[in-house]
């Protein structure tokens, strides 16, 4: 069958670009007849071409989590969100490269290589950031119309940031998780990558439902109590407390001009403070870990994952090491160290149950600045007169702009952490959160034009209010896109 030109550069585009490693699978040519119906200028998911995160499950290709201790495992099912998109006609492309089970800001600790972007052939190679950083790419160099990742501190919305598309994080529990391989249950959520906001929005529109295999997915009688609200004005929080020392002048004047041009178009600005957010990312990075610990521990050659070999008479618990040893990078075994460290009898009180009671400050921080009550929580409304509430918060996303990989594997792991500085508050409350391009134009004597600059600029709401964010989102762009004109 003929393909479209259209079609046709999706596939040409794979191959283009496939050193800069988005995938690690590509489903067979062959089997994307159906681009031959592709409409470019649809936001709609039929017979699109959309890219799943390796921790993902799909029948058709494997699913490794980019780790070498699941290399050969092919689901027998797929997860609810690809049944739901084949269901609604799109096309499964391949599968993306991204940080072993989740784990990392920069897409660098996988068993197939680290994902490189570069926005031309003279460029160094940057960090797509992570750990849904082979998603982010494969839609920013038009490998595919969008992509599937998965956000537990920010795993969507960095890379978004990094690479200049949209990332989207739904509220927890609005995205089924069922066939998504665990990092922490209580955070992951299954996130959208698109190339604008309404393309987003057209395949959170149809992952969006109840699923009776998740026990984490949110129930139908509290799915009616949320709120789609329609606003021609926002009143928009600044979070003072996001202002830090450092955070990149760039990402800064970028952060400063969104804002005058959201009121300049309207709407009002209301700084808010969220002192809570401080010590969100101490926090993340104890109860993130322990999770990782106790779900990973399945994966010891028996019931889950590769076995290493062994001799005759070899010990069990030498086979389990070695197991572990060669089938774990070495972030994935530095933060289940950490997390069975945190779980002992001796930490659990000093800092598992600690960070439970920061997570809980930071959701009332959040509940104290919206005007929407989070549904979870309160059942009495609030005043919309209220002086002291926001509709959302907007803030940067990430607080530099995309690192080289070389400085990345200079950094020191702690440095590495602090990249989710922004993303992780909004993952501990489990509210919606979006992050948008605005473009910087530079000067590079390398490039024959001026390189595009993305700083990732983030919409955060309150629980439910998935739709408000996504329309402040698209405010945002409409007011970018008239800014650059």
């Amino acid at each position: 069958m003929s393909l479209p030109k259209h079609a046709q550069q999706y596939l040409a585009n794979q191959f283009k670009y496939a050193h800069l490693n988005a995938f690690v699978s590509l489903a067979e040519p062959s089997k994307l007849a159906s681009y031959a119906n592709l409409k470019i200028e649809r936001h709609d998911v039929k017979d699109k071409p959309i890219a799943i995160k390796d921790n993902i499950c799909t029948t058709d290709l494997k699913t490794t989590a980019s780790s070498g201790i699941l290399k050969d495992f092919t689901s027998p099912y797929d997860a609810t969100v690809v049944k739901l998109l084949r269901d609604a006609g799109a096309v499964v492309c391949g599968k993306t490269n991204m940080d072993e089970f989740g784990m990392g800001s920069h897409s660098t600790h996988s068993n197939s290589g680290a994902v490189k972007m570069q926005r031309c052939a003279t460029e160094e190679e940057r960090s797509a950031g992570g750990s849904s950083g082979g998603s982010a790419l494969a839609v920013a160099s038009a490998q595919c119309w969008a992509a599937l990742g998965t956000d537990t501190g920010g795993s969507v919305r960095l890379p978004a940031a990094y690479t200049g598309v949209v990332g989207f994080k739904p509220s927890y529990g609005l995205l089924s998780r069922w066939g998504v391989i665990a990092y922490a249950n209580s955070l992951d959520t299954v996130g959208i990558l698109g190339k604008d906001v309404e393309d987003v929005r057209a395949v959170f529109d149809k992952l969006n439902a109840y699923d009776p295999q998740d026990p984490t997915s949110l129930p139908p009688s509290t799915r009616a109590r949320l709120q789609n609200k329609k606003k021609a004005f926002f009143r928009i929080g600044i979070p003072l407390d996001y202002n830090i020392s450092t955070l990149q002048p760039a990402v800064r004047q970028a952060w400063t001009r969104t804002l005058k041009e959201l009121y300049e178009s309207g709407h009002s600005l209301h700084p808010v403070h969220l002192p809570a957010t401080q010590h969100a990312l101490s926090a993340y990075y104890i109860l993130a870990p322990a999770e990782a610990s106790s779900n990973l521990a399945k994966y010891d050659g028996v019931r889950y994952g590769s076995r290493a070999e062994g001799i005759d008479g070899t010990p069990e618990s030498v086979l389990f090491a070695k197991t572990r040893g060669q089938g774990f990078g070495l972030e994935a075994q530095r933060r289940i160290l950490l997390g069975t460290f945190t779980l002992s009898a001796q930490a659990m009180d000093n800092y598992f149950i600690q960070a439970q009671k920061i997570r809980r400050l930071v959701q009332n921080d959040f509940n104290r600045v919206f005007t929407t009550v989070n549904p979870l929580v309160d059942d009495m409304p609030k005043s919309d007169e209220d002086e002291n509430t926001v509709d959302v918060i907007v803030c940067p996303t990430a607080p530099t702009l995309a690192p080289s990989l070389t400085s990345v594997k200079e950094q020191d792991p702690i440095s590495t952490y602090m990249n989710d500085v922004f993303t992780v508050p909004a993952s501990l409350a489990g509210l919606p959160s979006i992050s948008v391009p605005v473009r910087i134009a530079r000067d590079d004597l390398a490039a024959e034009q001026p390189l595009e600059e993305t700083v990732g600029i983030q919409v955060i709401g309150q629980y439910g209010d998935d739709d408000l964010v996504l329309a402040a989102a698209d405010v945002i762009s409409r007011v970018e896109s008239m800014s650059q004109a």
